[in-house]
């Protein structure tokens, strides 16, 4: 079976991604992460009217620095996109006027299993085939779901330590990553007349997200069987990523992720960042935003304190009057420097910088 780069002929081994964090992971970060090797995912989230801008800025960006071994027929980068609160249409206008569509689109957080087929077949018609489908699952009900509606290229597998929006209900990837790929593969053989799945014409690959921040935690999921590793919260320490130094400055600072990280809404409510399907939440560094409406304080008292520290700027993020939404993974506390992306990329490979 061929292996998860060689779909990606400019990546080398270990694959390692970049997460498609929303309003952070632009062209320039994620040139550098595929011009290291990995695969660098644009952030679409569920705003698809700056796609093409997008989409050009990166272009630009190749002009004047190709990236070795990348094929001339799809660009060497990813999209992301956050189904339930995209558009589907702009998204497919978007890339069917590509001529060369990026190699890869994730699919995240649909409000149905119809909108996942949806978006599938509908990313395939528009690019011909060239972009593979990545679905992000949380579980192995999820997964079983997407196969029969979506056919993934490749599942990444979203363990529960993972920063920003998730499902409550997952487990950490030491147990889901395995599960997870035993589940699907014995669905594969069945669908493939009970046999293994070598045979079968598509099955997919899969890369491990949620608590990785460094060369132990890639180690650890290709151990568990894991194709690849996709990351967010050691990027958000990349010097390309588009980021408030505030934000940036409360990630390095940040430690104990399990103990002083958690999912919840009370961050959504606070931004104004409603919809999510029902079971999701954003997991970030707790803050007084959060303490505060645990304690009981109202709504719209915890508002009016929130909208105080995004005037504020950077300062709505310093410690001990601290309020403005950190999202990040437990492994936060793993992330220590700031450091070009392509760096990042190496580093979690185990090449000494």
């Amino acid at each position: 079976m061929a292996s998860i780069t060689a779909s990606y002929p400019w990546t080398t081994a270990p694959l390692i991604a970049g997460a498609p964090m929303r309003l952070i992971s632009g062209p320039s970060l994620v040139h550098a992460i595929s011009a290291a090797g990995g695969i660098g995912f644009l952030a679409a989230g569920t705003d698809v009217s700056t796609l093409s801008e997008n989409l050009s800025a990166f272009k630009s960006l190749l002009s004047t620095s190709p990236i070795p071994g990348a094929p001339s027929d799809v660009l060497p980068i990813g999209v992301g996109f956050i189904l339930w609160g995209a558009d589907l249409k702009l998204a497919v206008k978007a890339l069917s006027e590509l001529p060369e569509p990026p190699a890869a689109v994730w699919l995240f957080a649909p409000s149905s299993s119809e909108e996942l087929g949806s978006w599938a077949n509908g990313i395939r018609s528009a690019t011909k085939n060239k972009s593979k489908i990545w679905v992000q699952a949380s579980c192995v009900a999820d997964a079983i779901e997407a196969i029969k509606v979506a056919n993934p290229d490749v599942f990444v597998i979203q363990g529960a330590d993972a920063g920003g929006h998730g499902r409550y209900a997952s487990a950490g990837l030491i147990s889901l990553v395995p599960e997870l790929i035993d589940a699907v593969r014995e669905y594969y053989g069945n669908l493939n007349g009970g046999g293994d799945t070598s045979s079968f014409p598509s099955p997919p690959k899969f890369v491990a997200a949620g608590g990785i921040a460094d060369e132990r935690g890639v180690n650890a999921i290709l151990a568990l069987g894991a194709d690849g590793a996709a990351l967010g919260t050691r990027f958000l320490a990349a010097e390309e990523a588009v980021i408030r130094k505030g934000y940036q400055d409360a990630v390095l600072k940040a430690e104990d992720g399990g103990n002083n990280t958690i999912r919840t809404d009370v961050y959504d409510k606070l931004r104004g960042t409603i919809g999510w399907p029902e079971g999701y939440g954003g997991r970030g560094v707790i803050n007084l935003s959060y303490v505060d409406a645990i304690k009981g304080v109202s709504f719209e008292e915890n508002e009016k304190l929130y909208k105080v520290a995004e005037g504020a700027g950077d300062k709505g993020w310093e410690e001990g009057n601290a309020r403005m939404t950190t999202y990040a993974g437990t492994a936060v506390g793993l992330v220590k420097k700031v450091a070009k992306a392509g760096d990042i990329v190496r580093e979690l490979r185990g090449q000494r910088i």
